[in-house]
């Protein structure tokens, strides 16, 4: 193993030295953050998405995910360095700040900041999200409802950090290599950034679990780091039998679409509509459309209106990456601190300029028990994962990531100045000998210190002490001014939409899931 590091260390530093810091400088990186609105007492708000806030159709910064009562928030992405991660920061801070001020008017609802839900009704009160009367937004209200019948609406409430990020003049196979590296060494960001080690017991009611009773109304994991990624979060025993591949962008695309195109009998049998005529979901196949697909990163490409995201990507090549398996940080009033932000951006440029050999399906099978395995126990003393065929402990495979992280902080450091990146590594490399600091130990400490051990009670403070810090900071009038504008515009531009449709529904649905529209090698496929 030492030889074959020694070599994956030469390759590293070889790429690193050709890096151009005018390059470094176009590296972008963009952020959703999903978050429920909650009651006061820590009961999931029932409430439409608020006027105020805008079309959930079409605002460009603030729309919602699965149900109507999760707020999704969205920054641009922002070039440079350390000034690219503030901007995006800031960004994403005056979203807070106005979409608080905007529910604060409505009465006293606030944002849930735990990745895991709040106090849930019973499944089928979970409301879907609306988008209105155009086939678009009918069509993403339809997609939720498939959601809701294959998965059931709980597990759709969990909310979480994305972190879209690109590199000038990386390659669609520079992309795929990055992502086959983030997935081998995904188990360093959950073990570091994990938050969620504990659960409200209405999440798991009725449900089989391994979770340990930590009070009547709260299971956990001693070790957890991030239920969220583990086997109650985004699981399906349907999307267990997807062998995807991301050794290219061809094989990848090929998977996919069979996905999306062969039927799924328990889907068959649920139907497109019920008998009243009703839509229960978008296709009976075992994905409706590619965001159905879980995974903790994504190739992603900018769409066109009304294209399919499979089409964009084999016509126009991966233009950035989407990694998903971020928790919201409770102890930060946005989510996601600078210092992980920096973390992130060494650690995407590893994946990328590092030695990435092909996946094998063994492969993709030991990293799916790995990423089990940390999930549930990151923090347990002695961890191992498989590694290679062997098992390895998770503390000294991270070190060894942290040690190649450091050369590629200091480049960047160099190209910006400062220390910004270096010290983030230094801290992660603090972090990974220290669980007690990590952030899925400080939520069971402040739970058991301070909250008589109740998930929900600790989460419901930290909200309320996040709206207070979010709602205290300064905005001007200039500010609230030109997101008042964003909302109308957004309203307007849904109505514009609503108004020109002149297609019905059932054939504007057919039309979207059909083969034909998923691009290049669809078509040569059906040849």
């Amino acid at each position: 193993m030492n030889s074959l590091h020694t070599r994956g260390d030469a390759y590293l530093g070889d790429r690193l030295r050709a890096l151009d810091p005018a390059r470094l400088k176009g590296m972008r990186r963009g952020i959703e953050k999903e978050s429920l609105r909650a009651q006061p007492g820590g009961g999931l708000a029932l409430t439409p998405h608020p006027a105020a806030l805008g079309s959930a159709l079409t605002h460009p910064s603030i729309t919602t995910d699965f149900s109507e009562s999760q707020l999704e928030l969205v920054t641009a992405a922002h070039a440079g360095l350390n000034d690219g991660v503030q901007a995006a920061l800031n960004e994403l801070t005056h979203i807070h700040q106005f979409t608080y001020r905007a529910m604060q008017a409505l009465g006293d609802e606030m944002l849930w900041v735990s990745s895991m839900p709040c106090g849930l009704p019973t499944d089928e009160t979970i409301p879907v999200g609306r988008y209105g009367s155009s086939n678009v937004g009918r069509a993403k209200s339809v997609y939720r409802l498939g959601l809701s019948h294959r998965y059931g609406r709980r597990m759709q409430t969990i909310s979480g950090i994305h972190y879209n990020w690109s590199l000038p003049g990386v390659s669609s196979e520079e992309y795929f290599g990055l992502i086959r590296n983030f997935r081998r060494h995904a188990f360093l960001l959950l073990y570091l950034f994990g938050a969620s080690p504990a659960v409200c017991s209405s999440f798991v009611a009725g449900r089989q679990h391994d979770l340990q009773a930590l009070t009547e109304h709260t299971m956990y994991m001693p070790h957890g780091t991030s239920l969220r990624m583990g086997r109650l979060g985004y699981q399906s025993d349907a999307q267990a039998s997807l062998k995807v591949s991301y050794n290219n962008l061809d094989g990848y695309g090929a998977s996919l679409e069979d996905a999306l195109t062969r039927p799924y009998p328990a889907y068959e049998a649920v139907g497109i509509r019920n008998p009243g005529g009703d839509y229960n979901q978008l296709a009976t196949s075992l994905l409706q459309i590619e965001n159905e697909f879980y995974g903790t990163i994504r190739p992603k490409r900018v769409i066109f209106p009304g294209e399919r995201p499979l089409h964009a990507l084999r016509e126009r090549g991966v233009e950035y990456v989407e990694v998903r398996l971020m928790d919201l940080d409770p102890f930060v009033p946005v989510g996601i601190a600078p210092e992980t932000m920096r973390f992130l951006d060494v650690f995407l440029l590893h994946c990328l300029l590092s030695d990435s050999p092909p996946d094998t399906p063994q492969e993709i099978a030991a990293l799916a028990r790995n990423q089990h395995r940390v999930a549930g126990r990151g923090r347990e003393p002695g961890l191992t994962l498989e590694r290679a065929g062997e098992e390895v402990t998770l503390t000294g495979w991270g070190a060894q990531l942290i040690e190649q992280c450091v050369p590629i902080a200091l480049v960047l450091d160099a190209a910006q100045g400062g220390s910004a990146y270096a010290d983030a590594v230094r801290a992660a490399g603090a972090a990974l000998h220290k669980p007690d600091s990590l952030p899925s130990a400080r939520v069971l400490e402040a739970m058991t210190a301070e909250h008589n051990s109740s998930f929900v009670a600790f989460a419901r403070a930290q909200s309320l002490s996040t709206r207070q810090t979010l709602l205290a900071l300064p905005f001007s009038d200039e500010q609230q001014a030109a997101f008042a504008e964003l909302t109308r515009h957004s309203v307007a531009e849904q109505k514009a939409i609503e108004a020109a449709d002149t297609m019905p529904f059932e054939i504007y649905r057919q039309q979207y899931v059909s083969p034909e529209r998923l691009g290049i090698r669809s078509l040569a496929h059906a040849a």
